[in-house]
Formats: C-alpha cells, structure tokens, sequence
C-alpha cells in the first residue's frame, strides 16, 4: 500500500515572506496616516482662527471696541463670548494683536515657535494675512 504524505502547513520561508509583506503594508498605511493627522491639525487650527476672529468681532459688536490684546482672549471668556481659553491643535495658546485697528490672530504651528516651514509654519489670520 502507498503511503500518501499529507501537506503539514507554511514553510519558515512562507511565514517570513507573509509577515515581511504585512509589515511593508502596514508601514504605508501608517506613513500616510500620520501625514493625514498632521493636515488635519493645520485645517483645525485654520478653523480655530476663523472662530476666534468673529469671537473679536462679537465682542467688538457688544462693547463698541476690541479688547485689549495685552489681556489676551480673558475679555471674551468673561462675556462668555468663549466658553474656553483658546489652544491651537498643539497646545500652544494662540496671540493676538491689533494692527491698524485690525485683529491679526497668529498659532505659531506645530513647534510653537514663530517662523518654520511645513506644519512649523505660522498661521495668521486678519491683515497681515490679506
């Protein structure tokens, strides 16, 4: 009588093969989704300016003048314009001042410093904006 062999499952080489492909997936899912968090922190922030900004024109609209920017935003969390004091996507408290009788609001972007390219780019909005 002949023996049949029966098939005993994936070599060493198929397993390192598999799990060398998975790894190589997963690393560019991971890459690529990293790049889509740090974008979304940016639109964040962008939105974030755009609220502040009409904050400033509420609280100018109920007072008749914009706050003092030496005071920060603490003006418009008294007239409960905020309900929080305003951090940018990485923690960084945003600043203002007024130019010209206008609000420039700034985050200075990821790392917190003024200047920077990329996501360390400084995001302003109000007249030095324009």
């Amino acid at each position: 009588m002949k023996k049949t062999r029966r098939p005993r499952g994936m070599t060493l080489i198929e397993i390192v093969v598999v799990i060398a492909i998975t790894t190589m997936l997963m690393s560019a899912v991971g890459l690529y989704a990293i790049g889509q968090w740090r974008e979304s922190q940016v639109n964040v922030a962008r939105t974030e300016l755009k609220t502040l900004e009409a904050g400033l024109d509420t609280y100018l609209a109920l007072t008749g003048r914009y706050p003092d920017p030496a005071q920060g935003f603490t003006p418009l969390l008294e007239r409960r314009v905020l309900k929080e004091p305003p951090v940018d996507p990485w923690g960084n408290p945003f600043i203002w001042t007024l130019i010209a009788g206008t609000p420039v609001i700034t985050s200075f972007g990821a790392d917190g410093e003024p200047g920077g390219d990329s996501f360390d780019a400084d995001l302003v909005i109000g007249q030095r904006a324009r």
